[in-house]
């Protein structure tokens, strides 16, 4: 019941994504499941980075943050001072999705690896990639991904 409630609340979104695909502060992930909008802040700064979601008591369902390096790099992730789970969506410099941690746990200084050659890191509330059908493989859309990008922007 709840995967066909996920289901539907994502084809109900999908609509609106296409007129908000490629903006700023939106960050659109599309695989199987259909495709799904999340309003981000974009870290892409070393002292924005290091900040990262610590402190924040909640966010609501379809918001995050999408982490932007310079260049594709070893990456890997803590919960210091992160108040809510998070899902972490790890991707290559064309937003391919390689990997996903799910539900990080709050506070855990426990080192949550990415892997090799991440470019993007989308967080998202724990959880919620599994609830929505994103998996591996599937493509984040966002300016800041540029030329070479699986999904490029119009």
């Amino acid at each position: 019941m709840m995967r066909a409630l996920s289901v539907l609340f994502v084809l109900a979104a999908a609509p609106a994504a296409a007129q908000y695909a490629c903006s700023e502060d939106r960050v659109s992930v599309v695989g199987e499941f259909g495709r799904v909008n999340f309003e981000v802040e974009v870290a892409d700064d070393a002292e924005e980075r290091a900040q990262g979601l610590m402190f924040v008591e909640e966010m609501p369902t379809l918001d995050g943050m999408l982490f932007v390096y310079d260049r594709p790099q070893r990456t890997a992730f803590w919960m210091r001072n992160t108040l809510i789970p998070l899902d972490m969506i790890f991707a290559g410099a064309d937003g391919t999705i390689r990997r996903i941690h799910a539900n990080a746990v709050p506070m855990d200084e426990t080192s949550i690896p990415g892997g090799d050659d991440i470019q993007f890191v989308l967080e998202i509330n724990g959880g919620l990639a599994a609830r929505l059908g994103i998996a591996e493989g599937d493509a984040l859309q966002h300016p800041a991904i540029g030329d070479g990008a699986a999904l490029p922007c119009d």
